[in-house]
């Protein structure tokens, strides 16, 4: 909702239906009333949108769907804007799409020692890592991600140009990124320079094999 707001002179417009798309193992694991007449999964949207003081033209509406690319933890969310019709019987009218957040809900155990009580605070306001590629958008919260065409990376590129393990995001204590070359066959370039490891900022065009990406940091 707040990724994909559209600010008007006096309002502040935010999407009124969204898709979640689960992978095929966590759907079926996901009992969904067709309709359910409380429409108990508007309440967080609607509830967000009055916090934050956002304009809906309708009262939200959550669909879920799957989508065999993702996998077991992954899950990913596409908002729509959608006028209601001006005149009985005529079709709602829809905006454009907002590009599909896909986020996984698999951290990385932490083995090191436990937290100092500065440390636990800091966690609390970890930044996260987005990859935007194509129609899509990966949300990586870290402390570390791999990219690879290996399906146990948590990003993964369907390049033959990319290794298996090809690169690894790493947030440093700051929220800061950077990404680290794992041995690839074919490296890593960064607004076209060819880098082994190297600090990333928002807007910085990564390039894996033949795949490009853009890298973006979100609270």
């Amino acid at each position: 909702m707040d990724a994909h707001k559209t600010a008007s002179v006096q309002r502040v417009y935010v999407p009124n239906e969204y898709t979640v798309y689960l992978s095929k193992q966590d759907r079926s694991k996901l009992v969904v009333y067709a309709r359910p007449p409380e429409q108990p999964h508007a309440a967080p949207p609607l509830a967000h949108a009055r916090r934050r003081s956002y304009d809906l033209l309708t009262r939200p509406a959550v669909e879920f769907a799957t989508d065999e690319r993702l996998r077991l933890g992954e899950f990913g969310i596409q908002a729509r804007l959608v006028k209601p019709p001006a005149h009985e019987g005529e079709p709602a009218r829809q905006g454009e799409e907002g590009h599909t957040m896909v986020y996984s809900a698999v951290r990385e155990r932490d083995r090191s020692r436990p937290k100092e009580p500065e440390q636990a605070v800091r966690a609390l306001v970890s930044t996260r890592a987005v990859i935007s590629l194509d129609d899509r958008r990966y949300v990586l919260d870290g402390p570390r991600a791999t990219i690879g065409r290996s399906k146990s990376a948590e990003c993964v590129l369907s390049d033959p140009n990319v290794s298996r393990r090809h690169a690894e995001l790493r947030r440093s204590d700051s929220g800061d990124w950077q990404i680290a070359d794992l041995g690839s066959t074919n490296g890593i370039k960064v607004n076209g320079r060819r880098v082994a490891s190297t600090r990333l900022s928002p807007g910085d065009e990564v390039t894996l094999g033949t795949t490009t990406f853009r890298f973006d940091i979100e609270q």
